[in-house]
């Protein structure tokens, strides 16, 4: 993720998305789902880990983790704590073959353009081990623009990204909807995809 408006945004609110993160984190069923997943021990990425909400739960459950965030702001707040190698990196930063045992992208691969999303969805398919889980979260909708912070982002619904995750190489296993608020404040429609490569 490369937007410069949206990056401002992240830098400039890292303390209160570490606050919103804090309990929402810890309440999110599918982290447990995500690590049950993926075998004891294993190397997993979390591309777009923001402030560490869920990296820490990885962690904790004794995953090493690879966090990547374009945000500085973000990655500061979660170096140096236990099995957590954190940097800052973009999308395109992705790189490597059979890396992972598991990729997590809980609501980063949103604020890549559109026509990018192919591309990124191959990176991580090369990256990550076959049979291995990628869980991707995004905001449900059509078409893209800012919200009322500034942040770009694009929206899709499920018969948008199962195509394009098959192009990618990777198999639809399981797919959960809802509804929740943000760092703005507006609740919107949100999908997560659990694929394997």
């Amino acid at each position: 993720m490369t937007d410069a408006k949206t990056l401002a945004v992240y830098n400039a609110q890292a303390d209160d998305y570490v606050e919103m993160m804090k309990g929402y984190a810890a309440k999110d069923p599918l982290i447990q789902t995500f690590i049950a997943a993926c075998p004891k021990g294993g190397r997993v990425l979390d591309l777009g880990s923001g402030p560490g909400g869920y990296t820490v739960i990885m962690a904790e459950a004794g995953l090493q983790v690879d966090a990547l965030d374009a945000s500085t702001e973000m990655v500061a707040r979660i170096a140096d704590q236990p099995n957590i190698t954190a940097r800052v990196a973009t999308f395109d930063d992705v790189s490597g073959e059979d890396v992972y045992d598991g990729i997590w992208a809980s609501f980063s691969l949103l604020h890549a353009p559109r026509d990018a999303m192919p591309k990124y969805l191959a990176a991580l398919a090369r990256a990550l081990k076959p049979g291995h889980p990628f869980f991707i979260g995004l905001k449900r909708g059509q078409g893209g623009g800012r919200d009322r912070l500034g942040r770009h982002y694009e929206y899709y619904q499920l018969e948008d990204l199962e195509p394009m995750l098959a192009a990618a190489g990777f198999t639809v296993r399981e797919h959960w909807t809802g509804i929740a608020a943000g760092l703005s404040g507006h609740k919107d429609g949100w999908i997560v995809i659990h694929a394997d490569a």
